[in-house]
């Protein structure tokens, strides 16, 4: 017999986007597709979780932040969600 729980998600088709939601952690995403939308959260679930990895400077510089003036903060210490 398994202790661990099984994943319960909700699926609600909110017009022009699908949207999912992880029960368990709260975490959701969308998509405008309901496979896009499933994929995204399966994405987001695994970044919740503490997967991947820090951005390279060039991955920062291509997205126009300057490598130097970026810092990197825990998401239970960041105040951007607050």
């Amino acid at each position: 017999m398994s202790t661990e729980l099984d994943p319960t998600i909700t699926l609600t088709d909110e017009g022009d986007w699908w949207v999912a939601r992880d029960t368990e952690t709260g975490v959701t995403s969308q998509g405008e597709t309901r496979t896009e939308a499933l994929d995204n959260l399966d994405e987001a679930i695994a970044a919740y979780h503490g997967a991947g990895s820090e951005p390279t400077d060039a991955e920062l510089a291509a997205l126009g932040i300057d490598p130097d003036d970026n810092e990197s903060t825990p998401l239970d210490e960041s105040d951007l969600f607050e």
